[in-house]
């Protein structure tokens, strides 16, 4: 990350707000450096030497004495080649570490846009807690610019009745233009692809009652196209009223992608199905089930007394068990399906346990479980898609540590994690595994900083003092762990790519004061 006067930071967005820079890091390290403000009497371009040499008759030779030539200028001692003079370079980029630096009072972070094909920045009128990302018709693995992408996602408004779920349509996201250290021999398909235009955002939006706490759209095989308009498309949100409210959001897609289409707010503006097993207790947890050939579609769904409750959807419609799964001595903070067994899902609860749970148990117990994950409240899990036995968790106290779940026997605390990471500084807020790399995860924090780790990556023994970093003086500043691959900050994430555009990475933020 690069800072810069905030004078010079004007112009960035067009609501003011300084955008964050950051960059791929070198063992995990970001640059910072102060931006001089232009010479505006700058002319014509500055020839370094011109007064050493004024011309080609004006160059004088100096032989050695001891070669014998009378005629040869004598010299005072040996000549030496000019001094590059170090004023006119550039300063060196200092290291910007996120929790260890502090910016100044007139510095601001600014985003390079080197380190990103794409990057634009939008605002809404309330904060978001959460959104999702909506399966749409445009296709798979999508790399070509512009983009299009739909997103849900819901409000925490100052009063209750003014909270909405917000389908959103996102379009014309060009890739953003390179810095001036391009080649200019770039192919005219990236230069057209490059265009310094705004993206466009239309949405339509559901009265919500109560903040939203998750929203959590319901997933789709990657195989699955986007379903007819006929048919509905689930998404559940976890209002701040203590119930779940399942919606139908296919209309509001069809309104965006076709105009002139006006919604059903008969089918729209009113729940499928509500959730009230959890009465006045609010929650966060939230998951849906694994999409498959033969499963059927669960709703998880954990409160803040501890309690997780099934939902199912069944030819008649949806509902909910009213035996709760309750091995879990506080808040349940988040829920994660399995990705290869129907009937298996995990949970993690502020009673600093992880634990692993089969719906097909009658007595709602978990059949395995890690009582003391973290030193503290365990707030985020990711179940691996590619290597189904590995899970990994975020604390409270800001650790990460991957589980592998073949070794756990029963309920027990001494279970030992196969990785541990503790360089965020804060609660962990959010973290997930990478949909096809499954060495990959990324992770976010409260101390504003998201990361990228590797765990195929291994420390090499004589690179152990390559791995610091330290200020202009000297002084060691921290370690960079090996597997830290990328740092980004100010903005946190919430999912991970969508499969329909996997380069892309969404981030949620609140709305500057």
């Amino acid at each position: 990350m690069v800072k810069r006067a905030a004078e010079d930071a004007e112009g960035i967005n067009a609501e003011g707000q300084a955008a964050a820079k950051s960059q791929t890091l070198a063992n995990g390290a970001a640059s910072r450096r102060s931006l001089a403000p232009a010479d505006p009497g700058m002319g014509e371009f500055e020839d370094d030497w011109e007064d050493e040499v004024d011309s080609e008759d004006e160059i004088v030779v100096a032989h050695d004495r001891e070669s014998g030539d009378e005629d040869a200028m004598e010299v005072d001692g040996e000549v030496q080649p000019a001094p590059e003079d170090e004023d006119d370079l550039p300063p060196e980029d200092d290291v910007f570490i996120p929790g260890i630096h502090e910016l100044g009072k007139d510095e601001v972070l600014e985003a390079d846009q080197s380190v990103y094909q794409m990057l634009h920045h939008m605002n809404v009128t309330w904060p978001c807690l959460s959104f999702d990302i909506l399966k749409d018709s445009h296709g798979e693995e999508r790399r070509t610019y512009p983009e299009t992408m739909h997103l849900v996602t819901g409000t925490q408004a100052d009063q209750s009745s003014k909270n909405e779920v917000i389908v959103m349509k996102m379009s014309q996201l060009h890739k953003t233009q390179k810095d001036g250290n391009e080649s200019e021999s770039d192919d005219d398909e990236d230069d057209s692809n490059s265009l310094d235009e705004d993206a466009i955002l239309e949405y339509r939006s559901i009265p919500h009652q109560g903040g939203v706490n998750r929203v959590r759209a319901q997933p789709l095989s990657t195989t699955a196209s986007l379903p007819p308009i006929s048919q509905p498309y689930y998404t559940a949100t976890w209002s701040e009223t203590g119930k779940v409210h399942i919606w139908d959001v296919r209309p509001l897609i069809e309104a965006l992608d076709v105009p002139g289409s006006m919604p059903d707010k008969g089918r729209t503006h009113k729940p499928a199905f509500t959730v009230n097993a959890h009465g006045r207790a609010e929650g966060f947890a939230m998951d849906w089930s694994t999409p498959g050939p033969s499963s059927q579609v669960r709703l998880l769904t954990g409160d803040i007394h501890s309690k997780i409750h099934l939902t199912t959807l069944t030819p008649s419609g949806f509902n909910t068990a009213s035996q709760p799964f309750a091995s879990h001595t506080s808040s349940v903070e988040d829920i994660q399906w399995s990705p290869t067994e129907g009937t298996v899902f995990a949970s993690c609860s502020a009673d600093q346990s992880v634990r692993v749970w089969d719906v097909r148990v009658k007595a709602r117990k978990n059949i395995v479980g890690i009582t003391k994950a973290h030193e503290s409240d365990v707030n985020v899990i990711s179940w691996n898609r590619g290597t189904s036995y590995l899970l990994v968790s975020g604390g409270d106290e800001g650790a990460i540590k991957v589980w592998d779940l073949r070794s756990l026997k029963g309920t027990s605390s001494a279970s030992t994690p196969v990785a541990s990471f503790s360089w965020h500084n804060a609660p962990i807020t959010s973290i997930e595994w990478h949909p096809t790399e499954d060495s990959i995860f990324a992770a976010s924090g409260a101390d504003d900083q998201v990361t990228l780790w590797d765990l195929s990556v291994e420390q090499d023994d004589e690179e152990v003092g390559l791995k610091e970093i330290k200020t202009a003086s000297g002084e060691k500043l921290k370690d960079v762990p090996s597997q830290l691959l990328f740092l980004r900050s100010p903005y946190a994430p919430s999912r991970y790519a969508p499969p329909q555009i996997p380069t892309c990475h969404p981030k949620p933020g609140v709305p500057a004061p």
